[in-house]
Formats: structure tokens, sequence, C-alpha cells
């Protein structure tokens, strides 16, 4: 049990700082909270620290198999926590010194602890206690400035929240019912034995949970109206920490629990990730609200990382593929959202008209930001896409390549649409944007972060699976050329 609870200590200092970050912050003056901030930061850097230290070994799992504690869950960690780091230096400016910053840091914190447990579970009871704790801390941070947005989005976002929970405990019984187990494994032994529809019914309503907090297709229709509607920090941890843990929990459930089965599960996923990125991108096109459209834009990401999953399996690059690109993209999302974050009073594309010329480092990052959630080299994106796209040719899904690439060179219209006017040197005189310095740090450092992994991708790849030779090389070569 002590070796247990070693190798889950990233998980428990999450737990421990939100439940002292709780405690500490009923004592102190409601507006100034700012060691509860601290707290959460100084243990984000300490989880990082236990997760570097003892980086998880393939196949290791704890608490009688219900946990894995391997590589994907590792990676998930890193991310998450990186993730979180930038969340609460972002949100700085707009939460420090409020009456709700300890509410605010504690319910991240415990959104965080959700999604890594998504990440790890390998148990359907894990799974679901899981979904539950990556979702209710989201509901209660999407309504917490009290406004009426806020509200409406916090009843879209619980109402649909409650009724994929019930779906996925249906799911989880009928399951449970067939095989007589929970554990992963053991739904991998005793299904293949029972009728493939019936299977399949509770695959898929048990598959509802996490593809809702991933914001993919058909149980999307939160996501903008959430983004819109919550301020920018939650509507930046709302579209970036849940999908990291969302979809990786969705590998893990299709590889281990549904593999032996007789189910097409990698068709399932395949279609779900076409309609995904098509229909994120097309709801995209004409989006003339920056959250909004970066919405729309995080449903279609969640498109190319399904691919990933609908090739595991089949390739060996498809999960180091999916663990790069889930980290390529939390960085450069939340970058986007870092400068949305610095110019709060600019909503419409269109009051970005002449950002360059007024805050020309912003604006820049902005760009790198835009461009590399398109897949632009040498950004992470890119690598991530390039790495993904191989493993799915290498699965025999060239279809879903070939979809996947009409998709991106779309994406592109809508991205310059912002990025055209915020380059744009003629811009007249505007109203006072609201500059903040420190998200705009922020985005500085998320826009170099993402310029920083494509490079890296090699040495990425290699600390999270097996690798093919000649695909490092061609990364390697296509954003280092000699």
């Amino acid at each position: 049990m002590s070796e247990d609870l070693l190798r889950a200590l990233p998980e428990l200092l999450l737990t421990g700082a939100a439940v002292l970050g709780l405690l500490l912050g009923s004592f102190l003056p409601r507006t100034r909270q700012w060691p509860v901030r601290a707290l959460a930061a100084v243990t984000c850097v300490a989880a990082l620290a236990a997760t570097a230290a003892r980086w998880p070994r393939p196949g290791t799992s704890v608490f009688e198999g219900t946990y894995s504690v391997d590589v994907a869950t590792g990676a998930v960690r890193v991310v998450v926590l990186a993730s979180v780091l930038l969340v609460l230096a972002l949100s700085g400016p707009s939460v420090r010194g409020t009456r709700r910053e300890t509410e605010f840091v504690v319910l991240t914190l415990l959104a965080a602890l959700g999604a890594v447990l998504l990440a790890g579970a390998d148990d359907v009871l894990l799974l679901t206690a899981a979904y539950l704790l990556a979702s209710i801390p989201l509901y209660a941070l999407t309504g917490l400035a009290g406004d009426s947005w806020g509200t409406e989005a916090t009843m879209k976002y619980y109402l649909l929240g409650a009724l994929v929970g019930v779906t996925m405990l249906v799911g989880l019984t009928i399951l449970f019912g067939l095989a007589g187990a929970t554990t992963y494994p053991a739904l991998a032994r005793a299904l293949p034995g029972a009728a493939p529809a019936v299977v399949a019914v509770g695959a898929t309503l048990l598959l509802a949970g996490p593809l809702f907090k991933a914001g993919a297709v058909p149980v999307h229709f939160w996501v903008p109206d959430v983004t819109e509607g919550t301020r920018t920090p939650v509507a930046a941890l709302v579209t970036t920490v849940p999908k990291i843990g969302a979809v990786v929990a969705v590998h893990r459930v299709t590889t281990t629990a549904l593999d032996t089965t007789t189910v097409d599960w990698r068709l399932l996923v395949a279609v779900l990730a076409a309609l995904t990125m098509t229909l994120g991108n097309l709801a995209a096109f004409f989006q003339d609200d920056a959250r909004r459209l970066l919405a729309y834009s995080t449903v279609s990401q969640v498109g190319y990382l399904l691919i990933a999953v609908a090739a595991a399996g089949r390739s060996d690059l498809a999960v180091p593929g999916l663990l790069l690109y889930l980290a390529a993209y939390a960085i450069t999302n939340l970058g986007a959202f870092a400068v949305v974050a610095a110019l709060p009073r600019l909503r419409a594309l269109t009051d970005y008209r002449g950002a360059f010329r007024r805050r020309p480092g912003t604006a820049l990052a902005l760009t790198v930001c835009l461009l590399g959630l398109v897949g632009t080299p040498p950004t992470g994106v890119f690598a991530g896409k390039l790495t993904v796209f191989t493993a799915a040719f290498e699965a025999g899904l060239g279809w879903l390549v070939v979809v996947a690439i009409v998709n991106t060179v779309a994406s592109l219209f809508y991205y310059l649409r912002w990025i055209a006017p915020t380059l744009r040197t003629d811009g007249g005189a505007r109203p006072d944007d609201g500059f903040s310095l420190v998200p705009a740090r922020t985005a500085f450092t998320a826009a170099a972060l993402s310029l920083a992994i494509g490079p890296l991708a090699g040495p990425i790849l290699g600390a999270v699976g097996p690798l093919a030779g000649p695909v490092v090389a061609t990364i390697g070569t296509v954003l280092v050329p000699t």
C-alpha cells in the first residue's frame, strides 16, 4: 500500500493542496488570499518534480489494478499540471484580490485532479467517479462570477453534464451485468462471450462521459455557450484541462476493455473523429466572437486527437503521437486564451484591428498560437499532427487522414479572419483595450513553448513510447532543416 501511495503521489499532492487551500482561505481576509494561489503553484511544481523523479513504467497499476500509473498517466500529469500553472498566471488580474479567489484556485485544483484520474482510471467505477470530479468543480467555476451570462452557461453545462452522467451510469450497469466485474482487464476477459449488440450499447453509453468532457460530437453543444458565457480564465481551463484526461480515458477504455470484443470500436471512433473535426471547423467559419471561435476550434482539435485513438493498437506511433499532440494543443490553446485575457475589452474579431500597432508583442503571440492551432511548422501542433497522421496511415485509416488534411487546410480560413485584422497597421484609435501585463506574459511563454515543442518532438516522443526511426527523422528534417 505504501508503494501504491508513492506512485500516486502527484494525485495526493493535488488532493492535499485543495483541502489545505480551502481551510487556509477560510482564515484569510477575503481580499488577501494570495497564499492559496501560491500554495497551488508550489504544489503543481512539486507534483511535476514527483512525476519526473518517479517516471512511470509501462503496465504499472496500483490499488488492486483499478488505477494505471503508466507512461500515458505520467504524460497527462505533466500536461495538466503545466496547464494549471498557466491558468493560474493568466487569471491573475481578474481573480487576484477578489472575494472568490480561494474558491477559484481550489476548484481548479479539483478539476485538474479529476482530469488526471480520468486518464489513469482502469475501472469503470473509478472512471465514473473521475467524471464527476472533473465536472462538478467546473460547473461551479462557470457560474462563479454570478452574472447572467455565467448563470445561463452554468445551467446548460450542468444539465447536459447530468444527462450524460446518467447515460454513463446506464452503460456502466449494462457492462457490469454482462461481465460481473468493473476493471478493464476483467471486462476484456468477460465481454467477448456476451451479445455483441448489448456490448456495443453499453460501451457507447459509457463512452458518452469522457466524450462529453472532451467536447466531441454529438455531446459538444455546451462548449461554445460555456466558453462565451463564462470568464476567460475559466473558459481557458474548461476547453483545455478536461480534454487532456478525457481523450486518454477514451483510449484506455477502447484499447483495454473493448479490444477483445467483436465491436468495431475503431470505426466508431474514426467516424466520431471525422464528424467532430468537420463540424467544429464548419461552425467556426463565420464566428465573430473571439472566444466562441476558440470554442469551436477546440471541438475540431478533439477530432484530430481522436484519430490517434482510432489508430491505437495498430501503430506504435499512435499513443506517443496522442500524448505529444495533447501537450502541444494544451499549451497553444492556453496561449490564445491568454491573449484574450490580456485584452479583455476586445470581444469581436474586428475589435483586434490594428492590435499589432498598439500591442506588437501580444499580437505576435496571438499569431503564433493561432497558426500553431492550424498546425504550421515548426510549432508543436504540427509535429503532433504529423505523428498522428502517420500513425493513422499505418493503421489503415487513410480516408480519415484525407478528411483531416482537408479540415486542416479549411481551418486556416477562420484563423486568418482573426489574424488579418490583428496584423493590420492602419487601425484607427480605439477605446482602451484593458491591457493586462501578466496574461500577456503568459501568452508570450505559451507561444515560446509552442514553438519549442516542435523541434523537441523527437526527444518527447522518445520519452513516451516506442518510435519508428524514419518518422522521427522526418519530423526533425521538417522542423529543423539543415
